[in-house]
């Protein structure tokens, strides 16, 4: 006997599935996809802000340009990496706006992490005596809390856009923080055991380490927050009226 499409538990099944922002059959595809083009995003960004960076400084004065030349690096990693999430994000929200915030967030929260770590290093010169270790790791301590509480000023443009189409999305605004909780721990750890690497490769598998583990946690933790998100029942409504005009 043929079960009908109309069923009961098909409708519920539905009913669930079209709640959630990422469907439960595609998460662990889109898990992948999203962390292995958030890493994609790192690399190419990092090579193409470099290699900016690089060849503008040899035909420019380095005293005059360097600022400016960073800030215009900062810029081509930032679109660049945004850009890579967004290819997979389009399926689900608007790619673009995805784009414009992530690149923008990650802006503002590197520029203020960068001011705040400089201000709490100037402290540390300013003072006209030896720094005793106690200090440095006072302002060590400073410098990692300054650098995870800018992520929130990623999460609060990446919300501007969740918002739209998902609910509860403020939550979205420490989830940043988080994952640069994570990559914290995971620099202090590599440091813990530096000692253990043969000093003449020490310094590239230390960068490379934390470059690997960096790109991850940002392409896992927004991931799994992703797939929690909820959408919009206007949303929704919207999506079953065009599959019903489509049927018809």
């Amino acid at each position: 006997m043929q079960t009908s499409s109309n069923s009961p538990s098909r409708v519920a099944s539905t009913s669930q599935v079209g709640k959630l922002l990422i469907p439960r059959s595609q998460r662990r595809q889109f898990c992948v996809l999203f962390t292995l083009m958030t890493v994609l995003g790192w690399v190419v960004g990092g090579i193409a802000s470099i290699g900016l960076e690089t060849s503008i400084l040899g035909s420019l004065p380095p005293a005059d340009s360097f600022h400016w030349v960073k800030i215009l690096g900062n810029i081509v990693f930032a679109v660049i990496f945004a850009a890579d999430q967004a290819l997979v994000l389009r399926r689900y929200l608007s790619g673009w706006r995805w784009m414009l915030a992530t690149s923008a967030g990650w802006l503002i929260a590197n520029s203020i992490a960068i001011a705040w770590v400089n201000y709490i290093s100037s402290i540390a010169t300013s003072l006209n005596q030896v720094v005793s270790p106690e200090l440095i790791v006072i302002l060590g301590f400073l410098s990692t809390i300054s650098y995870i509480l800018s992520g929130i000023w990623l999460g609060m443009c990446q919300w501007l856009v969740l918002r739209r189409y998902t609910k509860q999305a403020w939550l979205w605004n420490f989830l940043p923080s988080v994952s640069f909780f994570l990559i914290s721990i995971c620099v202090w750890s590599l440091s813990l055991v530096q000692n253990l690497i043969p000093e003449m490769n020490r310094t590239p598998i230390l960068y490379w380490s934390e470059q690997g583990f960096t790109s991850v946690i940002l392409g896992v933790i927004p991931a799994i927050g992703l797939c929690t998100l909820k959408r919009n029942s206007h949303r929704q409504t919207k999506s079953s009226s065009s599959s019903s005009v489509s049927n018809s």
